[in-house]
């Protein structure tokens, strides 16, 4: 089976394990946010796919 290039570009795993992503919604349309808002979405977030391990294994 092949690995979705499209979602290992937009993830990585942490040494433990752990699946990082960017948070969504930080290309455009950010000038009328609040800077701590700003903030807090340029930082990576752990990502939580809505399926089993097993599934999420399957992408990546």
């Amino acid at each position: 089976m092949k690995t979705n290039k499209s979602y290992t570009k937009r993830l990585r795993v942490t040494k433990h394990g752990k699946i990082i992503a960017r948070a969504p919604g930080q290309n455009h349309f950010n000038a009328k946010e609040g800077r701590s808002h700003q903030m807090r979405r340029n930082r990576a977030v752990a990502f939580h796919p809505a399926m089993d391990n097993t599934a999420k294994s399957r992408f990546l």
